[in-house]
């Protein structure tokens, strides 16, 4: 999946799995985006998501923000709210969720 041009490999996680299976879709899967990029949160609600039932987004292995940028080639994974506490700061879940509230306050 990876090598493919144009979009972005997909894992959904947890209690956003129902979402999946509302639509019958498996829980990993290859999703085309533009070419310059976009939002993980236009995915999110692309793919049937609701955004506000996603805490966290991993791109490649690290924890980042709903509003950062995604590119082609990417991988990304959602996961709901639940992750236990020590977790949350050692993944850096706690800090995006800070900077998510700030983004999501400034209009």
């Amino acid at each position: 999946m990876r090598g493919e041009t144009g979009g972005v490999e997909v894992g959904v996680f947890g209690s956003l799995r129902k979402y999946m299976d509302l639509e019958g879709r498996p829980y990993r899967f290859y999703h085309q985006i533009n070419k310059q990029g976009c939002q993980a949160a236009s995915v999110a609600s692309e793919i049937g998501l609701p955004v506000e039932e996603v805490e966290v987004v991993f791109k490649n292995g690290k924890v980042i923000n709903m509003f950062d940028q995604i590119m082609p080639g990417d991988r990304i994974s959602f996961f709901p709210f639940g992750t236990p506490g020590p977790y949350r700061l050692f993944l850096g879940i706690f800090r995006e969720t800070r900077r998510r509230q700030q983004l999501e306050n400034r209009d």
